[in-house]
């Protein structure tokens, strides 16, 4: 099992948008089946952390590659991420191996 956690670095002051936005993205994909459910969350204003940035984390059994021949795209994947870019400064992505005690 797997964690992926998406970060974004997003414009001053538009954290809580930005986290609406994914929190939307998240959703859509969970709703077409190619992803567990996800959390958002952010850093910085009232909780410490990097300023202006959110998360996205979700499971995965598997690493899977985002551009197999499998994947079925959402309908309204491109205007979602046509949406986050008025936010969006840059992101990156990381992997964590989740421990389960034998």
């Amino acid at each position: 099992m797997f964690l992926i956690r998406r970060s974004f670095r997003v414009k001053k002051g538009t954290a809580r948008k930005a986290a609406d936005v994914i929190t939307r993205i998240g959703m859509m994909y969970e709703k077409s089946g190619d992803r567990l459910p996800s959390t958002v969350f952010t850093s910085g204003g009232s909780v410490p952390g990097p300023a202006d940035t959110v998360y996205m984390e979700w499971l995965e059994e598997d690493l899977k590659s985002p551009y197999r021949a499998d994947l079925k795209k959402p309908r309204n994947e491109d205007a979602l991420f046509e949406e986050l870019r008025q936010y969006q400064e840059e992101s990156w992505v990381e992997f964590f191996e989740v421990y389960v005690p034998n």
